[in-house]
């Protein structure tokens, strides 16, 4: 069975505002087996797959989850716009993995600051900031190991207990970013679904949906490795 429909079957539905009662009416189904569809309890047919995908205008790549945009269409480093930052060196590596990494978080965080800059609040922007520059903070500690001639004294914190405090801190600030978004619950703050992703930020967007797509693949496969 295929465990990203049911998701996003049931994550259009909400998107546009729909009650599973009008959904089964629209799509000719029972409510109930609409339902199980939804929670994964039953598996649809072809023509239930094509009806659904015709009614939320999206493809059933999208649907199926093999897909991170509406279109269905499968994303290449050349759909992920170029960030402003130019390295000659990273052009003539010709690593692909590198440059599409590169565009995703770039792109991504682009779009995550643009929101911030809609919903204007302080703390929030503070909090999910220093998120944000813990991180790039312990990357480039585990990137400056891997030569050991490197002046280890470029940072203040031991390296011995250097992971242990980022995390901490990490946890801290995503805590208080937790609680100031929660905060911010209110109809002034932007609406945000996928549609709305792919409408705003149009090849921004598909780098953000790519990114969420990637990352919960990778989270979900740690019990694999």
């Amino acid at each position: 069975m295929n465990n990203e429909f049911p998701r996003i079957l049931s994550l259009l539905r909400k998107e546009h505002g729909l009650t599973q009662k009008q959904v089964a009416t629209d799509l000719d189904v029972a409510q109930a087996l609409l339902s199980h569809y939804e929670k994964g309890k039953r598996e649809c047919g072809l023509d239930f797959l094509v009806k659904a995908a015709d009614y939320y205008n999206v493809s059933t790549d999208y649907l199926l989850g093999r897909s991170p945009v509406s279109s269905g269409k499968i994303i290449t480093e050349k759909d992920i716009p170029e960030t402003n930052f130019n390295d000659k060196s990273e052009s003539r590596s010709g690593d692909l993995m590198l440059t599409l990494n590169k565009k995703l978080i770039t792109n991504s965080i682009e779009i995550i600051f643009n929101l911030l800059g809609r919903i204007k609040s302080a703390k929030l922007t503070k909090n999910i900031s220093s998120m944000l520059m813990l991180s790039v903070y312990k990357a480039f500690r585990i990137t400056h190991l891997t030569n050991t001639k490197n002046d280890k004294n470029i940072f203040r914190i031991p390296a011995q207990t250097a992971p242990y405090l980022i995390n901490s801190a990490i946890c801290v600030d995503e805590s208080k970013a937790v609680s100031a978004a929660r905060s911010e619950n209110s109809p002034t703050a932007p609406s945000i679904t996928t549609s709305s992703i792919e409408e705003d930020f149009e090849k921004r967007g598909t780098a953000l949906l790519s990114l969420i797509k990637n990352t919960e693949s990778r989270i979900l496969s740690l019990d694999k490795d």
